[in-house]
């Protein structure tokens, strides 16, 4: 099937939108936002805990995004690099707040899987309710390092990238930020 004009197809390479974007093409850009909106929006809401905070700063990414697309430069993935836009965005919010307050995920929740029975719903939500008591605990900067890894799946060089910090210094941090959730687990068992 055709496109509609100046409507592009989400699976276009990534690169080839990004060029397209930065000559001032809005389809091509609209196309990026549709492809990672989803996982920003999920990433900002993880950070901040408040629905509200996470819709309006996910708008504000894409917006400075796009502002700052003529400097984006190609040896950085265009993915990392706005996840590195939304952590900055997120951790002003919290900076401001001076309490990170960490939400957990309302009980109406479905937790992705293929088709799961009552069963297999009921545990995922106690599971991911554990999981956000645990890393309620967390401070901020070892939370979100866990939920790039964990739940966006970032590599350690997509990490470095997106948290603007060295590899090693990712590995540390993340190995910190496991210990400590694992810790917090721990507690929880007992």
């Amino acid at each position: 099937m055709k496109a509609k004009p100046g409507v592009f197809d989400t699976s276009r390479p990534e690169a080839e939108l990004v060029a397209l974007a930065q000559e001032g093409d809005h389809a091509a850009y609209g196309a990026l936002v549709r492809r990672h909106q989803d996982r920003i929006f999920r990433h900002l809401l993880n950070l901040t805990g408040s629905r509200e905070d996470a819709l309006e700063l996910a708008q504000d990414v894409f917006i400075k995004a796009w502002q700052a697309l003529p400097a984006w430069r190609p040896d950085v993935q265009f993915h990392t690099w706005v996840y590195r836009i939304a952590s900055n965005a997120a951790m002003d919010v919290l900076r401001r707040r001076k309490v990170v307050q960490f939400v957990a995920l309302e009980d109406d929740y479905d937790a992705p899987s293929q088709q799961p029975g009552p069963e297999a719903q009921l545990q995922g939500r106690q599971r991911l309710r554990n999981l956000d008591a645990a890393l309620a605990r967390l401070p901020a900067e070892q939370r979100e390092i866990i939920l790039l890894r964990e739940v966006e799946g970032l590599s350690y060089d997509e990490l470095a990238a997106a948290l603007a910090i060295d590899e090693g210094t990712v590995k540390s941090r993340l190995a910190r930020a496991r210990a400590a959730l694992a810790a917090s687990d721990e507690r929880m068992n007992r």
